[in-house]
């Protein structure tokens, strides 16, 4: 039996290669799927240091041929027994949420389906091997109304609404999915090292920061006992 393949979709310094990681050393091989290949030889250099076979890939996730071809020329490697989708959000510009029409509202969801595509490609393989598994990472704003967010958070509430859906769809067929619902700053990520590059403008990330690596030991606890489809990591506070 070949060696189950980790897809990392929307890979970056922060949760994305943790995740690749923390898998990897699970024995996973790991492709690492990201929008520009500037970064991929760090990244495959770090995984090879930690003893972690790997390949990356580069897609933008709104480029349906192109997120397509990726998955295919992935699942060629070997089953794809593990997908995760983490990329932040293509909505560059927040409307507030009572200025909010419709137009801009539709606009939000090209984060979303992106999501769907993955779990249609992935899907009918782990579904006909009864077992594999599905992680979403999306936002507070799915829990929590923060209307500073706008539009946003409509789709974060239904991308976790999907994972939380399709967990439960697939309980009783060997197939798990889950969501990871992250409040705060994440490490090493990209909008943690811009936020605490220019404090005066974000201001203060103390207090607000969550480690990476503690996310994806629990995604990977979450996938061992399948018996949670969520858990919610909030350092923003009620």
């Amino acid at each position: 039996m070949s060696t189950p393949v980790a897809a990392v979709i929307g890979v970056g310094p922060g949760l994305g290669m943790s995740m690749a990681r923390r898998f990897g050393r699970a024995g996973f091989r790991v492709a690492v799927v990201s929008r520009g290949a500037d970064r991929h030889d760090g990244y495959l250099a770090d995984l090879a240091d930690h003893g972690i076979e790997a390949t990356a890939h580069t897609a933008d996730v709104t480029d349906r041929d192109r997120l397509a071809e990726v998955l295919a020329d992935i699942a060629k490697i070997g089953d794809i027994g593990f997908a995760y989708y983490g990329p932040g959000p293509t909505t560059q510009s927040i409307v507030p949420i009572t200025d909010l029409d419709i137009p801009t509202a539709q606009a939000a969801f090209d984060w979303v389906w992106p999501a769907v595509q993955v779990a249609q490609a992935v899907l009918p393989g782990m579904l006909e091997r009864g077992t594999g598994g599905l992680m979403f990472a999306g936002g507070l704003s799915s829990v929590r109304p923060m209307p500073m967010l706008g539009q946003l958070a409509l789709a974060a509430a239904a991308l976790r609404n999907y994972a939380l859906t399709l967990h439960t769809a697939m309980a009783d067929r060997g197939v798990y999915a889950g969501t990871l619902t992250i409040g705060g700053l994440v490490e090493r990520g990209d909008i943690h090292a811009m936020v605490t590059a220019d404090p005066a403008k974000y201001g203060a990330a103390e207090g607000h920061t969550l480690d990476p690596d503690p996310i994806a030991d629990t995604a990977w606890a979450m996938y061992n006992s399948r018996e949670r489809a969520e858990t919610v990591f909030d350092a923003l506070g009620g």
